[in-house]
């Protein structure tokens, strides 16, 4: 198993570059607390070393794009962790209960072979890793902007909503260093580690969310949210309750989502009349890498076109929560219009929510 996570350009393409994907997402696995996951990229990688055959891993080794950034490791171990879930390959969960002693594999080769029409599927798509832990972050950020002069009552928009559990982010609590923000109970509760000074201490509104996605997940489809639920690591129980607690929430809500992909929705969202006295936000999160290139350049060029017709009274903001592989962490960029178009770092964070740096603490994941 990699114990050095090793920086590659994640639109690396060519020889070699599919297992130094595998390789890096061990790495990133083991240093995310995730052990078991990092056992089935760690087998995976070694089939690939060693020749194995078979349809999958021919595809696999013979990938088009560019791994990394396609997610290409977490596509295949999500369709390995959905035969565990249904109980259809036995013998993993000798890797996904954390025994030792076993030969990891030869247990991930034999679901392979076994299960090849099953798992093909799977690698046809990015993974679907929809988080409420990073609503947190949007929150953060909510608080930030209303500290920064911006009117506090949010419109909000997210693109790569997947279910769309943080387009009900006004349905949890959040605890950020102290400052308590949300319904209490709340549907979920979030109190992550927090590091550094606390956030400014604001009285928010969210009076609107609004998402899409190019693949939307119906949580209340059972067969949906066990795909969901595969792409958990499983070592990270929390995330399986907060995925229930999502569930429920939908069940009596669903939110507000469309199909679409976020180039077209953010340019037809931008051009809706905007009320006075409130922030169109947009936000997203582990989301960018996986928008085609022409589609960022829109959605940016978009966003700087309505930025520039904002006022005090309608401003614009950007919340961008993505990996920065260069430092080994997630960042959160806040941009606004008018005044803070620059952008800045307003927290690093855990990947799934477990902790927040405010102001850019150095910790990596």
């Amino acid at each position: 198993m990699a114990e050095t996570y090793k920086f590659i350009d994640i639109a690396a393409t060519g020889p070699g570059i599919v297992t130094a994907a595998f390789d890096n997402q061990v790495s990133y696995c083991t240093a995310s607390g995730a052990d078991r996951t990092a056992r089935i990229c760690a087998a995976l990688r070694d089939l690939l070393e060693r020749g194995e055959g078979g349809a999958v891993l021919a595809r696999v080794r013979n990938w088009p794009g560019a791994p990394l950034a396609d997610a290409l490791p977490l596509r295949l171990a999500g369709g390995l962790h959905s035969l565990h879930l249904k109980g259809t390959e036995p013998a993993l969960a000798a890797i996904y209960e954390g025994q030792g002693g076993v030969d990891d594999t030869a247990l991930v080769a034999a679901a392979l072979h076994r299960h090849e029409a099953e798992l093909l599927p799977w690698l046809d798509g990015p993974p679907q890793t929809n988080e409420a832990g990073r609503s947190s972050n949007f929150i953060a950020a909510m608080l930030w902007l209303a500290d920064k002069g911006l009117p506090p009552r949010f419109e909000c928009l997210e693109i790569g909503s997947s279910a769309g559990i943080n387009l009900m982010l006004d349905r949890y609590h959040y605890d950020l260093g102290g400052v308590q923000v949300g319904p209490q109970p709340g549907a979920m509760r979030f109190k992550p580690e927090w590091q550094g000074d606390a956030p400014p201490n604001r009285a928010i509104e969210i009076v609107s969310t609004k998402g899409c996605d190019v693949a939307p997940v119906d949580l209340t489809d059972p067969a949906q949210a066990v795909r969901l639920k595969a792409y958990i690591w499983p070592e990270h129980t929390v995330r399986f309750e907060r995925m229930e607690a999502a569930i429920t929430e939908a069940a009596k809500q669903a939110p507000d989502m469309v199909r679409m992909n976020a180039a077209d929705f953010v340019e037809a969202e931008l051009a809706r009349p905007q009320q006075a006295g409130t922030t169109r936000l947009l936000m997203h999160s582990i989301v960018w890498q996986y928008v085609p290139e022409d589609q960022q350049a829109r959605v940016t060029a978009a966003m700087e076109a309505a930025g520039a017709r904002a006022t005090a009274d309608r401003p614009l903001a950007w919340v961008a929560l993505e990996a920065n592989r260069v430092m080994h962490i997630h960042e959160m960029v806040v941009r606004y219009w008018p005044g803070g178009e620059g952008g800045e770092i307003v927290t690093r964070a855990h990947p799934h929510g477990a902790w927040i740096g405010w102001g850019g603490s150095e910790r990596t994941i």
